[in-house]
């Protein structure tokens, strides 16, 4: 592997930390480079992202440019993978083909005439998707010209729906007068949060207790702030059932990591309610994947680097969750600052760095200068930087030192903040020592996609086990 396509390879990773939200053509151009320089390495970067990352923006843009290529077996692959989605992510993925990409191949118009018929051949499947998704399957039958069949028609397009469909149901609760009404309709159809609730003239704990018990965990996290604005939280019954809700979340396989910390943050829950939310963060991270190297966690704090601490905080948390070896955390300017926490939940680690502020010059080399002196060895060093050194000792300096005195050469992998420059990378491959570098330009969501990266023994480790994962096959040719 040559240092181009290497460092290329690296940077398609670097862009999972991006958090486009929904503006798919902030990272299109990177997909668009690799897919022609290494399209095999990027139809498995495709398959392995599906199953382990969290960014939904990334994973649609993977799959148009899967159902673009020019390779049959990435296109059956973007055909079974397409499959997957729930409608609003399929019509995204045919605009960003036709937008971004400038084509609509015809096998990527069967896939999806195949997501939809087979939808139709089972009406409980093809409810559940209208009723979530209504403008999502007008927009795909519409867009592409493909005819519904008569009961898609009569659900989408007539809005005369049919006795038993869920939109029938729908219209029955919006008529409904009574609290029992509404929470029977609800519990025996299994209407979703967010669709039931614009049907519902009053919210009465007995109808929340049967919308909370027919939402899954993730749902529960995705809908927190609008429950708590609804008074959930004010019934103990209904606040119990949120509870064990959010209990059921550590445990699933199926709620994204940083979704409950986001969640977290945009409401001023009880403290309760909030240790809940961030363990279900840690439990999620922990399925990530463990660290077993010793790890340095190097935080600058110097002028104009709040946005490091804050990271530096997030990252702390993430590490020591999953860690199985030591861990030095330091923040620094032109001296280093020890941060210990009494635990590794993420209010221990706000604890640990209430009284770091951003301010000074700046020596990132200060704190692996003192880790050299007490001989604090580590396999790999995260740096949460901008790269702006103006004071000794210089990172690149002390780094060599280090690995002298001590006898390792550990791996540094910088998250670059802010506007950012290139100097300790630079640095480090002039003295041909191990450096990646990550640019943090999304929100914490996007975090939990720096464990891979972590947890394998080297880059080489990651890459190759990405180039592992089978690509899916269409057995209906």
């Amino acid at each position: 592997m040559n240092t181009a396509e290497r460092d290329l390879r690296l940077e398609m990773l670097n862009s999972l930390l991006t958090t486009p939200h929904r503006k798919l053509e902030q990272v299109a151009e990177i997909h668009q480079l690799i897919v022609e320089l290494d399209p095999i390495f990027y139809g498995h970067l495709a398959v392995w992202y599906q199953n382990y990352g969290d960014v939904r923006d990334h994973k649609e843009v993977f799959i148009a440019h899967l159902l673009t290529s020019n390779l049959t077996a990435h296109r059956d692959a973007g055909f079974v993978m397409l499959q997957e989605f729930p409608p609003y992510q399929v019509a995204r993925v045919v605009d960003f083909m036709k937008q971004q990409r400038n084509k609509m191949p015809r096998s990527a118009r069967t896939a999806v005439q195949r997501y939809l018929k087979t939808r139709e051949s089972n009406p409980a499947l093809f409810d559940r998707a209208a009723l979530r998704g209504r403008q999502a399957m007008k927009h795909l039958y519409a867009s592409l010209h493909i005819k519904p069949s008569e009961r898609a028609n009569a659900i989408l397009f007539r809005n005369t729906p049919p006795e038993g469909s869920l939109a029938n149901v729908l219209k029955q609760l919006a008529k409904a007068e009574n609290a029992a009404e509404q929470a029977r309709l609800i519990v025996e159809f299994n209407l979703p949060y967010a669709i039931a609730i614009g049907a519902i003239k009053q919210l009465t704990p007995v109808v929340l207790v049967a919308l909370i018990n027919s939402m899954t965990p993730q749902e529960v996290i995705n809908n927190l702030k609008s429950l708590k604005d609804r008074g959930a939280m004010d019934h103990p019954e209904v606040k119990k059932l949120i509870d064990s809700k959010l209990d059921l979340a550590s445990k699933s396989g199926r709620v994204a990591a940083f979704k409950a910390q986001v969640a977290a943050d945009t409401a001023d829950f009880d403290a309760d309610t909030v240790a809940k939310l961030e363990k279900v963060t840690n439990e999620q991270v922990k399925r990530r994947g463990t660290i077993s190297r010793p790890t340095a966690l190097l935080v600058d704090k110097s002028g104009s680097m709040d946005n490091a601490i804050a990271i530096g905080k997030q990252l702390a948390a993430l590490i020591s969750g999953i860690t199985q070896a030591e861990l030095f955390v330091y923040a620094f300017d032109t001296i280093p600052y020890a941060i210990t926490a009494q635990g590794k939940e993420l209010t221990d680690w706000e604890r640990a760095f209430q009284h770091i502020r951003a301010g000074g010059s700046t020596s990132i080399g200060c704190a692996l200068e003192i880790m050299r002196q007490k001989k604090q060895v580590v396999d790999q060093i995260i740096l949460v930087t901008d790269e702006g050194e103006n004071a000794r000792p210089y990172f690149g300096e002390v780094y060599k030192n280090y690995c002298r005195e001590l006898g390792v050469m550990p791996n540094v992998v910088i998250v670059r903040v802010g506007s950012y420059y290139n100097w300790i990378e630079t640095q480090l491959k002039e003295q041909q020592a191990p450096v990646e570098t990550f640019t943090f330009a999304g929100d914490y969501y996007s975090l939990p996609n720096l464990v891979p990266l972590l947890t394998r023994p080297s880059r080489l480790d990651l890459l190759m086990e990405i180039m592992e994962i089978p690509l899916p096959v269409r057995d209906d040719k």
